[in-house]
């Protein structure tokens, strides 16, 4: 599945980092089609491989390939958003790279909660068992039930889908969707012993994933810094309370902003404290956009500046689906002023454009009648340092010959909203 060529006036949108919703649109397509296409591919390895696979692993494949297909003719919108949430996303791109074997087979079994979430969503009656080898049954977007024995009992009745441990240890119902007027508008919680939902941030979709065993790469096939929190580790309350504010800070200075960091991000993952050495703060998974993983920041302020940046890492991840910005094996590595290692053309460009909309943010948090006193005086002393870095590393890529002609045209963009950015904040100062 392959999307349509992105149009140049969106292209164009998206270079000046400032929110549109067709442009958004457009990345939510570009997500959906990877998706459907890591799914496709999985599908495809699996029925190579049928006479390598156990005869348990490949009938509950087949099962829960059955139920998805069942519930997308139920709800199609409602199996969309399990499909496109990030963490379905990291678990395609684990189960693809597992060898075969066992450890395929354990990856194959994951399918079991996301056709199940995906029924959840839709409101479609499911019946029958399901083996949960790893003892847990995780469901994309909505939470995890533990299943000691391996396996769950699934009914529906008209209080919803029952899931339960078949050893009795656990069990959840959790409603049906009283209506579908939208993606989204469904947020199956449940209840029951043992069962751990998903919580919703306020204001919104967004959630907060302190549950999904894949909102960080496995270990050895994702950045080693990055360990999410576990729940105990995640303050409800704090987590509540700074980003319903950080959400008031954006709105002040930036309503549009704040809509789209709405928008584009379905999932905020709590990120561990570092053991030793220093970490990011933050940080996008190429496999899984809409995710921001996040330390959890000092102030408000923060959190929406990380929500800000993640968000533009989200955005050209998605955009480079649709859109390949650099060529294949580029060698240089250049320094930039945000980072003390040297870096390769499309980390530059990531970076480049992430810090060019906080750049943006930070002008607004300057000159803005509406920002808190506080955040205006951080924006104030951080705006010239990092319109110059974000001015430097324009420079790189523009003299570099890794970049697609449209890589090039999208650079362009950016340089024309970083200048533009200057000669505003000359006038208004």
């Amino acid at each position: 599945m392959t999307p349509a060529p992105i149009p140049t006036e969106v292209l164009g949108a998206l270079a000046g980092t400032r929110p549109a919703p067709r442009s958004t649109q457009a990345l939510r397509a570009a997500i959906h089609a990877r998706r459907m296409l890591l799914l496709k591919s999985l599908l495809v390895r699996t029925d190579r491989q049928r006479g390598l696979l156990g005869p348990v692993a490949r009938r509950d494949f087949e099962r829960a390939w059955a139920l998805l297909a069942a519930a997308e003719r139920t709800g199609p919108a409602e199996v969309r958003e399990v499909l496109d949430y990030p963490t379905t996303g990291t678990w395609l791109a684990a189960a693809l790279a597992a060898p075969q074997g066992a450890a395929f087979e354990r990856q194959l079994a994951h399918l079991a909660g996301v056709a199940v979430a995906a029924a959840v969503r839709a409101g479609h009656t499911v019946t029958g068992t399901l083996t949960v080898p790893t003892g847990l049954l995780v469901l994309p977007g909505l939470g995890v039930l533990p299943c000691p024995s391996g396996r769950v009992r699934l009914g529906g009745g008209p209080g919803g889908t029952r899931i339960a441990d078949d050893g009795g240890h656990a069990e959840a119902v959790l409603p049906h969707p009283a209506a579908r007027p939208g993606p989204g508008a469904s947020r199956a919680t449940g209840d029951g012993t043992g069962w751990s939902a998903l919580r919703t941030l306020p204001g919104g979709t967004v959630r907060l994933d302190d549950l999904d065993p894949y909102r960080t790469p496995p270990p050895g096939t994702g950045p080693g810094s990055l360990r999410a929190a576990d729940r105990p580790d995640c303050p409800w309350g704090t987590w509540a309370r700074r980003w319903r504010r950080a959400r008031e800070l954006l709105t002040a200075v930036d309503g549009r902003r704040a809509v789209e960091t709405g928008a584009v991000l379905r999932a905020v993952v709590p990120l561990a404290a570092p053991d030793t050495g220093a970490t990011p703060m933050g940080a996008t998974l190429r496999s899984a956009p809409g995710a921001a993983l996040i330390r959890l920041p000092g102030t408000a302020s923060e959190l929406a500046e990380s929500l800000v940046h993640e968000t533009h890492h989200t955005k050209l991840a998605a955009l480079d689906e649709l859109v390949p910005l650099c060529g294949p094996d580029g060698s240089a590595v250049h320094r930039v002023g945000w980072r003390p290692d040297p870096r390769p053309v499309p980390a530059v460009l990531q970076g480049a454009y992430a810090h060019l909309a906080l750049t943006d943010l930070w002008w607004r948090v300057r000159s803005g009648a509406g920002a808190d006193p506080a955040w205006r005086r951080r924006a104030g002393e951080r705006f010239e340092a990092l319109r110059e870095e974000v001015g430097q590393a324009l420079s790189l890529l523009l003299e570099s010959d890794e970049l697609t002609p449209a890589g090039r045209e999208f650079v362009q963009g950016m340089e024309r909203h970083h200048a533009g950015l200057g000669v505003t904040a000359q006038n208004v100062l």
